[in-house]
């Protein structure tokens, strides 16, 4: 997400969207998908849990959006565009790495032993 937000900042939006689509590539590998296709990782995270409706919707506007900025087009990506896609992407990390960590730390603690 840092060079996402150095393109950014640069006013380089459709670099930027670029970045954003790298940085769901690698939650992908990091989340262990097996498939090498985004499309499909992104569908995997979904199949096992990891995200679920909203997010998984997000991720596939991410990577299409992505899409737009990696492949030649008279479009190009706007700023709008690539701050929502910063959001979104940082929403998503929030959701994989931070809250999902700390809902686990919950649970485990508020677990009452067995008698």
């Amino acid at each position: 997400m840092v060079e996402a937000r150095a393109c950014f900042d640069a006013n380089l939006y459709t670099a930027a969207a670029v970045m954003v689509r790298r940085t769901l590539e690698g939650m992908c590998i990091e989340q262990g998908t097996q498939k090498k296709a985004l499309f499909q990782a992104l569908q995997e995270l979904r199949d096992n849990g990891k995200i679920e409706g909203r997010l998984f919707d997000w991720a596939q506007a991410l990577r299409v959006l992505g899409n737009q900025g990696a492949h030649f087009s008279e479009e190009s990506v706007s700023r709008e565009d690539a701050a929502d896609a910063l959001s979104l992407a940082e929403a998503l990390l929030n959701y994989i790495y931070v809250f999902t960590a700390k809902y686990e730390e919950f649970q485990n603690r508020r677990q009452v032993p067995a008698r």
